[in-house]
């Protein structure tokens, strides 16, 4: 087959007419598919169910330390949860608090508190003129609305395999004072699955911001979301507190993470991890916000799971489900695209999504004409402050609600979409 670039006006309109009668058969099929967002099938879900019989109206409700999970109190979670979340990020249990069912409730407080309240003593940033943060692109979309939500000015940096481009960010965050945070998804980022060099990681510890209350949001969202049992097949990462510490930036970073994707999505728990300043910054405003988080949640978790080892035993069951579903998905793009140079993507070990480049101007009419068949996509452009890709390119898949047989069935439409619309676009040309 020859590059799709490569054809003649003659050869591109009869392509065209030929898909374009494929397309009308999949409309008339009446699909309702959804790879929208990136959320855990029903067999994913089933996993946790145990969870519900840990605790129940015959269990001893106490914690390990002798705290009454019913009654009110312990601010930033139980020990038990505390160490569970500490393993799972390499960090030390003094450096954790453990919130509710949601980690992007977390970075919401974050971000509304240094509005009204400043950081660590420095000017809220409702009173500044102007507050700026860095947001690495293609990236998660429900980061950018919460800056956007606050008015802040977001500046988009590029991203990499070795993550953002920290020439960008060094450069920026040194010069202008108005930066005070960036956005991170390090580990299987959110669209494209990469995960951040150990020179990445290490060059953010180092940063030199002009700003005093610059933070780095450093959203650990997959940190145990592999797909593949094999270690030598799961990416690594640099833990970034330590590093921070190191260079004498100990403050430098909020840390996140949950177990929305590994228990049950909207029912999990979440944690906060940062350096003990931090952290008795935090404490002092959520002793107003809060009398404390759900700890019968917490002390179900633990049970269910135990320890690190039951955490990591848990997510492989999830990976033998996630990664057919990826592989299918790899296997029909390279099928049906590879080679006609109208689009590349992305094959990640872990995360939830697959990050797909179409064309130039090409991305929108994509997801529409997905849409018009009955298969939803999230919309062209999410991946980017305020909604706007200049490049009108990325599309994000998100391969884990459907069933296999369903994904299948709407990759195949995918494929076949980006195949019309290019040439549609080339016919333009």
């Amino acid at each position: 087959m020859k590059k799709y670039t490569e054809l003649t006006k003659a050869e591109l309109s009869a392509l065209l007419t030929e898909l374009e009668e494929l397309y009308g058969e999949y409309k008339a099929r009446g699909l309702k598919l959804n790879m929208a967002r990136g959320k855990p099938c029903n067999e994913q879900l089933d996993l946790a169910m145990g969870m519900l019989d840990a605790v129940d109206s015959s269990s001893v409700l106490t914690a390990e330390d002798g705290w009454d999970c019913r009654n009110y109190g312990v601010l930033d979670g139980i020990s038990e949860a505390k160490r569970l979340f500490a393993d799972m990020l390499d960090v030390h249990t003094e450096n954790v608090i453990v919130c509710g069912n949601a980690s992007l409730n977390i970075m919401h407080d974050m971000i509304a508190r240094s509005m009204t309240h400043g950081v660590m003593g420095s000017t809220p940033w409702a009173k500044l003129d102007r507050v700026k943060f860095l947001c690495p692109a293609p990236g998660y979309d429900r980061h950018f609305k919460i800056t956007e939500h606050f008015g802040i000015e977001m500046i988009t940096v590029p991203m990499s395999e070795n993550g953002p481009d920290m020439d960008m960010i060094e450069h920026l965050v040194a010069e202008d004072e108005s930066i005070k945070g960036v956005w991170c998804v390090p580990m299987y980022s959110n669209p494209q699955g990469y995960t951040y060099s150990d020179d990445t990681v290490r060059r953010f510890a180092r940063l030199k911001p002009k700003a005093p209350d610059f933070r780095i949001y450093w959203d650990n969202a997959y940190c145990i979301h592999h797909l593949y049992r094999e270690e030598k097949k799961q990416d690594k990462l640099l833990e970034i507190l330590s590093e921070c510490q190191l260079n004498g930036n100990a403050d430098m970073v909020y840390e996140f993470a949950s177990t929305s994707k590994v228990s049950f999505a909207g029912a999990g728990i979440s944690v906060v991890a940062a350096s003990v300043g931090n952290i008795a910054e935090i404490k002092k405003h959520m002793t107003v916000q809060t009398i404390g988080h759900d700890k019968i949640n917490q002390l179900r978790h633990v049970r269910f799971f135990k320890d690190m080892d039951g955490v990591m035993a848990h997510m492989m069951k999830h990976a033998d489900i996630m990664r057919p579903k990826f592989e299918e998905v790899d296997k029909i793009l390279t099928r049906e695209l590879e080679g006609l140079d109208i689009g590349s993507w992305t094959m990640p070990r872990g995360g939830y999504f697959i990050s797909f480049d179409a064309l130039d101007g090409c991305a929108k009419e994509i997801v529409a004409m997905c849409k018009d068949a009955g298969v939803v996509m999230t919309d062209a452009g999410a991946t980017f402050p305020y909604g706007k890709d200049p490049h009108n390119a990325n599309i994000r898949i998100a391969p884990s609600y459907p069933s296999l047989n369903e994904l299948v069935t709407a990759t195949e439409l995918f494929a076949l979409c980006v195949k019309l619309v290019s040439v549609k676009h080339l016919l333009g040309k």
